[in-house]
C-alpha cells in the first residue's frame, strides 16, 4: 500500500517538522503545502527568519512519507539542509485542513537567502504565448524562478521585505497569489502587465514606452552599431552587436577596457553551438538555473568580431536568463527590425569600478558609456555580477572551476561543518569578495571587484553593510597579512574594539579549498600557486607548498618556488620581459641580442635593470609561480605586455595546448632540492638553448606545463610525511592544462587531490578561507579561555 494512501484504522498523530537550509523564495511553502494536502493532513506551514516550521497530523505512515518528501521532491531552487521530527505529545486537534500561516521571528540565525534564478521553461511559455495574460511581459516570473537574493531587503521572505512591495499586486495577481495549487502561490516577486514594474526605452530621442516599442528602438540601437545600456537583474550590462569591430572598439573605449575579453550573450543553443565547440556536458552547465558565463573553445568560423576576446581561442558564452534577454534577442510581433542572434553583454562600469545598478548611479554614469538604455523601474537593491565557469572535462566527468562566483550562486552558504563565533573576513585587493560567518554557514558575497579606487571601495563598504544587517554583526574580522592592502587598512580602520586577525594570503587559499570540501582540521598539503601574496619574511610569495594539520589555522612552508629579483613592483607584473630578464639573470643566461625578452627592452631599461639586479636595490624577491609562467611566455615570445591579470599565462597555455604531439618533446626539468624548493634555473638554460636551436615553441610551452607538473608531484612526496591529501588552489591553477597535469601525477602517487568547485582557485575565493581560519583560531581561543576559567575554579 501506497504512504499516500494510509488505512482509515492506523491512530491519528501529531508531528512538528523544522526545515533549514535555502528553503525560502524558492516556492518550499507552497510545495509543503501540495504534498500535505495530497497525503490527507491537516495543519499548517510557515516561515520564520531561521527556517520553514510545519505541523501536520494524520495517520504515521502519512507522516512518514511528508518527512520523506520534505526531502526527495523538494523544488527545483530549494537546498535542504536538515530537517528535524518531533513527536508532539499534545492530543491531535481539530484542524481543517492544511494551510499557510503568517511568518513570524525566530531567534536562531536567519535561513540562508536563494540566489537569483534564470527564468523557467514555464514562464517562457508565458511569455511567448499569445493567449497567456502575461505574453511579452519582461518580468513573468514563479517560485521557480526570478529574482530573489536582489530584491530581498530583509528576512523571513515576504514581498514587503523585497523590493516589489511598492508594486500592490491586481486582483487576479493577488488571486494566483493566494490559490494554492497555482504555480505563482505564494511567489513574492509576482506581478503582470497591469500591476507590475514597467520597461521603457531612453535614447537621444528622447524616452519610448511600452514594452514592444522600447524593445524594438533598443534592437535598432544595437544594429546601427552603437551601445546599449541594459537594466537586468543585479545591474546594468552594455551590449553591442558581437560581429559589430567598431562597435566593440568603441566599448572598450569607453569602458577604458583594453584586451580582456567580453562575454556574449546567444538566443539559444543552436546559436551558442556556431560560436563555439559545446558538449552536452557544457550545454548542461550553460542552461542551469545560475546561468553562468560558459568559457568554451571558440570555433574557428565563429560569427564575432575580432576584438571581442583578441588572441584567445576561449569564448566566454551565456545563455537569456531574464525575459528581457529572451525578448530583446526575437522578433517583435510587427517590426521591420532584425533581432541579434548574439550581442556582447558586460558590466555597466569603468574597468575596475563596480557595477552600475541603482537609478541615481545609472543617471551619474551611463551617459559615458552608453547611446541609449533599455530601462525599468523594478528597483535592485544588491547588486550582483554574472557568474563565470570553466569546464572541466578528466575523463570521468565534467567540473566546472568558479572563475568568478557571483549571481545565481550567491548567496548560497558553504557549511564550515562546526559552529562558530560570527567573523567578517574581507578577502584581497584584486577579484575581491568578502565573507561573514553565521554559525556554521559561511556566506561569500558577489563579486566585488579589484580595491583600487575609491567607488569599489564604497560598494565594499555599502555590500559588507547590507549582509551583516541580514546576517548580525561579526564579533572578530579576518583580513590579509598584506600591509598596504585597503582591504586591511579598512578592517582595522573598522574593527573598533574587536580583534583583527591577520592571514597569510596563501594559508588563505588553502583553507578555502578545505572549507568547501568540509575537511577543515584534515591534515593537507596546499599547493597554492598564484601572482603574488605577502609572505612571512616580507617578499613576494606564489609558489608556495604548505603543510596544514589538524590545525588548520596554522601552517607550515615546507616548499616554494626559488626566489628571483622582482624589479620594478607592478611594472614587471605589466611587463613579463622584466621577469624573463631576471629569471636570466638568475640562470646566468647572457642576455643576447636574440632573446624576446631583450628585444622588448630599451638599451636604457637593459642597463637600469642590470645595475638593479646586481645590487638589489628597487628589487623583491619573489618565489611567484605566475610570475615564472609570465617568465616563460616572454622567452617564447608570445606576450611581453599585459592588457589584464594572467593574460600572458593564458596566452601560453593557449599555445601550449596548440602543441603538434608528434614533435619532440624539450625534456625541461625543474630541480627539487631536498627542503623542497624548486628550482626553474637548469629549465631556463635549457629552454634558450632549445630556442637557439629554433625548437618548436608550442613544444617548448607543453614542455614547460609538464615540467610544473612532475616539479610539484615530486615536492609533494618529499614533503608529505604520511599526508594523504593534496589540494590545488591559487589562481595559476585556473589552467586547465597544469590542473589536469597535476591532478593525474598526484593521484597515480596514490593522492587524493582537492580542486576547486565553490568558489574560485583564485582570489575571489580568499575570504573563505580567511574567514574559516580565524573561525578556528576563535575556537581554540575559545576552548583555552575556557580551560583556564575550569582550572581557577579547581
Amino acid at each position: 500500500m501506497s504512504a499516500s494512501t494510509p488505512t482509515t484504522a492506523e491512530p491519528v498523530q501529531r508531528r512538528r517538522f523544522t526545515v533549514t537550509g535555502v528553503i525560502q523564495g524558492v516556492g518550499y511553502r507552497p510545495f509543503v503545502h501540495r504534498v500535505a494536502a495530497e497525503l490527507g493532513l491537516s495543519g499548517f506551514v510557515g516561515n520564520d527568519s531561521a527556517a520553514v516550521f510545519i505541523e501536520a497530523q494524520g495517520p504515521s505512515s502519512a507522516l512518514d512519507a511528508l518527512g520523506h518528501r520534505l526531502v526527495t521532491e523538494a523544488p527545483p531552487l530549494a537546498v535542504v539542509s536538515d530537517v528535524f521530527c518531533t513527536e508532539l505529545a499534545e492530543k491531535p486537534s481539530d484542524d481543517d485542513g492544511f494551510h499557510i500561516v503568517i511568518s513570524r521571528s525566530a531567534s536562531a540565525a536567519p535561513t540562508p537567502i536563494p540566489p537569483d534564478a534564470a527564468v523557467c521553461e514555464d514562464c517562457m511559455a508565458d511569455l511567448f504565448d499569445p493567449a497567456n495574460r502575461r505574453y511579452r511581459h519582461p518580468f513573468v516570473t514563479c517560485t521557480n524562478c526570478g529574482p530573489r537574493f536582489t530584491i530581498i531587503r530583509a528576512l523571513p521572505y515576504d514581498r514587503p521585505a523585497t523590493t516589489m512591495a511598492g508594486f500592490a499586486m491586481c486582483d487576479q495577481c493577488a488571486a494566483e497569489y493566494h490559490e494554492p495549487t497555482n504555480r505563482r502561490f505564494h511567489a513574492q516577486p509576482i506581478a503582470c502587465p497591469d500591476c507590475g514594474p514597467s520597461m521603457w526605452f531612453a535614447g537621444s530621442g528622447g524616452r519610448v514606452d511600452g514594452t514592444d516599442a522600447a524593445l524594438e528602438a533598443g534592437q535598432a540601437t544595437i544594429e546601427q552599431g552603437r551601445i546599449l545600456a541594459i537594466k537586468g537583474i543585479g545591474g546594468y550590462h552594455l551590449a553591442c552587436a558581437a560581429d559589430d569591430d567598431a562597435a566593440v572598439a568603441e566599448l572598450r573605449q569607453r569602458k577604458g577596457r583594453r584586451g580582456k575579453p567580453f562575454a556574449v550573450l546567444v538566443r539559444d543553443l543552436d546559436v551558442a553551438q556556431r560560436y563555439a565547440e559545446v558538449s552536452e556536458a557544457d550545454a548542461a552547465v550553460l542552461t542551469s538555473a545560475a546561468r553562468p558565463v560558459v568559457l568554451l573553445r571558440r570555433r574557428s568560423d565563429a560569427p564575432v568580431g575580432a576584438g571581442v576576446a583578441p588572441g584567445n581561442p576561449l569564448l566566454g558564452l551565456i545563455l537569456p536568463y531574464t525575459p528581457i534577454h529572451h525578448l530583446l534577442l526575437a522578433r517583435v510581433p510587427g517590426a521591420k527590425t532584425v533581432p541579434p542572434e548574439a550581442i556582447v553583454l558586460t558590466s555597466a562600469n569603468r574597468s575596475d569600478e563596480p557595477i552600475c545598478y541603482t537609478d541615481d548611479d545609472a543617471a551619474k554614469r551611463l551617459g559615458a558609456l552608453a547611446d541609449a538604455v533599455l530601462d525599468h523601474n523594478r528597483p535592485i537593491h544588491v547588486p550582483c555580477d554574472d557568474s563565470v565557469v570553466r569546464p572541466l572535462d578528466d575523463g570521468k566527468e565534467v567540473r566546472e572551476i568558479p572563475i568568478r562566483r557571483s549571481r545565481g550562486h550567491v548567496p548560497l552558504p558553504v557549511d564550515l561543518g562546526r559552529d562558530s563565533p560570527p567573523v567578517l573576513a574581507v578577502g584581497g585587493e584584486l577579484k575581491n569578495t568578502f565573507c561573514l560567518t553565521d554559525g556554521r554557514r559561511a556566506y561569500c558575497s558577489a563579486h566585488i571587484g579589484d580595491m583600487g579606487s575609491v567607488a569599489t571601495l564604497k560598494a565594499f563598504t555599502h555590500s559588507v553593510r547590507q549582509l551583516c544587517e541580514m546576517r548580525g554583526q561579526p564579533s572578530r574580522l579576518a583580513a590579509d597579512l598584506h600591509p598596504r592592502y585597503a582591504t586591511r587598512n579598512w578592517a582595522e580602520h573598522n574593527a573598533g574594539e574587536r580583534p583583527v586577525d591577520l592571514i597569510q594570503h596563501h594559508h588563505a587559499h588553502v583553507a578555502s579549498l578545505l572549507a568547501e570540501h568540509a575537511m577543515l582540521g584534515e591534515p593537507i598539503i596546499g599547493v597554492a600557486f598564484d601572482g603574488t601574496g605577502y609572505g612571512c619574511d616580507d617578499t613576494v610569495w606564489g609558489g608556495e607548498i604548505l603543510r596544514l594539520g589538524h590545525d588548520s589555522h596554522r601552517f607550515s612552508r615546507v616548499g616554494h618556488l626559488a626566489a628571483v629579483p622582482l624589479a620594478g613592483g607592478d611594472a614587471a607584473v605589466r611587463n613579463p620581459w622584466r621577469v624573463a630578464l631576471a629569471q636570466l639573470w638568475q640562470a646566468r643566461v647572457p642576455w643576447t641580442a636574440e632573446l624576446s625578452p631583450v628585444q622588448a627592452a630599451t638599451p636604457a631599461e637593459l642597463r637600469l635593470l642590470r645595475t638593479q639586479f646586481a645590487t638589489g636595490r628597487g628589487c623583491v624577491p619573489t618565489t611567484s609561480m605566475g610570475r615564472l609562467f609570465d617568465a616563460v611566455a616572454s622567452l617564447l615570445d608570445v606576450r611581453q605586455h599585459i592588457d589584464y591579470e594572467g593574460q600572458a599565462a593564458i596566452e601560453l597555455e593557449v599555445l601550449a595546448a596548440s602543441a603538434d604531439h608528434t614533435t619532440a618533446e624539450v625534456p625541461l626539468r625543474l630541480d627539487v632540492d631536498s627542503c623542497g624548493v624548486i628550482d626553474p634555473t637548469r629549465m631556463i638554460a635549457t629552454m634558450v638553448r632549445a630556442l637557439r636551436d629554433d625548437a618548436d615553441r608550442a613544444g617548448l610551452a607543453m614542455a614547460f606545463h609538464r615540467a610544473v607538473s612532475r616539479a610539484v608531484s615530486e615536492v609533494v612526496r618529499l614533503v608529505a610525511g604520511g599526508i594523504s591529501t593534496v589540494g590545488l588552489t591559487g589562481g595559476v591553477f585556473q589552467n586547465v592544462l597544469l590542473l589536469q597535469s597535476c591532478r593525474r601525477l598526484l593521484e597515480d602517487d596514490g593522492f587524493t587531490v582537492l580542486t576547486h568547485r565553490v568558489v574560485p582557485p583564485n582570489d575571489g575565493g580568499l575570504a573563505l578561507g580567511q574567514a574559516a581560519i580565524a573561525t578556528m583560531a576563535a575556537l581554540e581561543d575559545a576552548d583555552d579561555a575556557q580551560r583556564e576559567r575550569t582550572t581557577e575554579c579547581v
